[in-house]
């Protein structure tokens, strides 16, 4: 039986770019609810500065209110250098360094070139390496950029290599806007997994346009075998403008296990994952599963 790994980011992703300021106990709940239905990884947090995401203010508690024995392989998103030395300071598997396909788009998200954004992965890999912590190298804007539009896969491409070259322990391509087209998708991912070779890669969808699962097929069948999804289809990028939320991780759980493809995860434990999710968003959840089960159980 085929088997993929699906990566919950809606702790992180999902809630980043909420007005409301969800409570440290939701978020722990949220993940330990995302465990329970057997999501081994977790995008818990993100240690960026306060003023610029003040929803991830809590990082440092929600990561010490985390039960010791929780089976789970955590993820916190960094966007610099200063964000990796709080990062380390707590028990992760992984950080998730972003930069992105644009000059723009990377100014306006984390303050810094794409250059200097590689001169300064370098460093967090070297430090990474002698902590023990595998880094993540994602890409935000890969099929589309909402400030210089199309973006050529030759850029995508060249920084694969790069990142590649650096020592990434995982390359993540996100359609940051929810732009891409399931052509697209099929047609670059084919180019990048053979630009990473053994670097596993990852794809990480917004459903803006409706077109998450379509695209997130297409990716499997280009061969990605990584999914980063959001429970309930929650939140969106503060500074990608009309960026709507993420596939939803439940919609991504029924298509792959209708499909018999197995991920491991209860797709039971993980409606009432994605109810909770949805309770702390003020935004309209974009995922469409949980309300058809929700019907089927009314109508019984």
């Amino acid at each position: 039986m085929a088997k993929v790994t699906i990566i919950d980011v809606s702790p992180r992703d999902g809630l980043q770019n909420d007005p409301r300021i969800v409570s440290t106990e939701d978020k722990v709940q949220l993940v330990e609810k995302l465990v329970a239905a057997g999501i081994g990884k977790v995008e818990v947090t993100s240690f960026v500065h306060p003023k610029k995401v003040p929803q991830m203010a809590d990082a440092n508690e929600v990561m010490e209110s985390l039960p010791d024995d929780l089976p789970l392989e955590a993820v916190a998103l960094i966007p610099n250098l200063k964000g990796y030395e709080r990062a380390r300071e707590h028990r992760f598997r992984e950080v998730n360094w972003v930069s992105a396909a644009t000059e723009t788009f990377n100014e306006k998200n984390i303050g810094m070139t794409i250059g200097k954004n590689l001169d300064q992965f370098a460093e967090v890999v070297a430090r990474a390496k002698q902590d023990g912590i595998d880094v993540c190298f994602s890409i935000a804007v890969s099929f589309g950029c909402p400030y210089e539009g199309e973006v050529a896969e030759a850029k995508v491409l060249e920084l694969v290599r790069q990142v590649k070259e650096a020592g990434a322990d995982r390359i993540s391509i996100a359609d940051t806007i929810g732009i891409a087209t399931p052509d697209h998708v099929e047609r670059l991912m084919k180019k990048v997994l053979l630009e990473a070779g053994s670097t596993p890669v990852a794809i990480h969808l917004h459903d803006t346009r409706g077109l998450g699962l379509a695209n997130a097929y297409a990716a499997y069948q280009a061969g990605v075998r990584i999914f980063e999804t959001s429970a309930s289809g929650i939140g969106g990028c503060p500074f990608a403008p009309g960026a709507a939320g993420n596939l939803a991780t439940e919609d991504l759980v029924y298509l792959f296990e209708r499909m018999h493809i197995d991920t491991g995860i209860d797709f039971t434990k993980m409606l009432e994952a994605a109810d909770f999710a949805a309770s702390l968003s003020t935004k309209t959840p974009l995922g469409r599963i949980r309300h058809v089960e929700k019907k089927k159980e009314e109508g019984k």
